[in-house]
């Protein structure tokens, strides 16, 4: 077993000790003060887990000169505003982990009335704190090849939930669910996603797809500017949105990021809004 695929199981076990030990000083009686019981303990396990993320961290990081970036096709069409782009910094997400690397968030960012779609809320504060996924234009926005290509892995069986765009709601995603989600393991924190083999040791893979959305399987065989899924709100995200990322191999677990280019596009800095044109139909 390689380090980068025995570490994250470290960080389960933690979890998992962890979660014993809140259980068991409520439901035993251990002896000697709750301290020594329990937050002792939790406190080692705390440090086991700083450990192993900071060595998945440094076991998933590139080595030795980046790649050159990969020029693919814009995985979308219409305005697009970019968040957490790999243009301001790498690792893009804060980690290298998964292959996010040189990962990028987009979401639709339509003008206000533009083909009647409406615009996408405000970050608020207190309220809502949750809102339904109809309210961002980004849900159900077709996704596209970036490149002729193999599907090589294809999920999309997760529910998608409500948008967490307030402060209370992104507390919670951070502080519970997003840990969550990462003892679960990367298809959770991913959510829907489908990954494809552009050749050349180089894979695309799209994250948060709108659960039913996916046009194509394992197996199949796109060509650049196919449909073949729809952006959602499943998995680890706060709103509707594309995660798009390029990487050396399938395995999330084992994967390092590659860098990308989007041809007419270039990778748009955070906050940086563009437009992507009608691509052509496949042949």
């Amino acid at each position: 077993m390689s380090i980068r695929k025995a570490v994250p199981l470290a960080m389960e076990l933690s979890w998992l000790v962890l979660f014993a030990l809140v259980i068991s000083e409520f439901f035993t009686d251990l002896p000697g003060p709750g301290w020594a019981t329990t937050f002792l303990p939790a406190a080692v396990v705390f440090v086991l887990m700083a450990a192993t993320t900071t060595l998945q961290a440094r076991a998933s990081a590139p080595r030795g000169e980046p790649r050159p970036p990969v020029e693919v096709a814009p995985p979308v069409t219409g305005r697009w505003t970019a968040l957490n782009s790999p243009a301001d910094k790498a690792p893009s997400h804060g980690t290298h982990v998964y292959g996010q690397t040189y990962a990028i968030d987009i979401v639709a960012d339509p003008e206000t009335g533009e083909g009647g779609a409406p615009a996408r809320p405000a970050f608020r504060r207190l309220w809502p704190v949750f809102r339904r996924n109809r309210a961002f234009p980004a849900f159900g926005a077709p996704l596209l090849a970036v490149a002729d290509a193999v599907v090589v892995g294809a999920s999309d069986g997760q529910r998608d939930h409500l948008g967490r765009n307030s402060l209370p709601a992104l507390a919670y995603l951070m502080l519970v669910e997003g840990n969550v989600r990462s003892v679960l393991g990367a298809h959770r924190v991913v959510g829907n996603h489908v990954v494809l083999d552009l050749g050349g040791g180089t894979y695309a893979m799209y994250a948060h797809l709108r659960r039913g959305s996916l046009r194509v399987r394992a197996g199949d065989t796109v060509r650049s500017g196919q449909e073949i899924a729809a952006v959602g709100n499943s998995g680890n995200t706060t709103e509707p949105h594309l995660h798009f990322q390029l990487m050396d191999g399938p395995d999330l677990d084992d994967a390092r990021g590659v860098p990308f280019t989007w041809r007419g596009v270039g990778v748009p800095a955070n906050g940086e809004t563009f437009t992507v044109g009608e691509q052509p139909a496949p042949v």
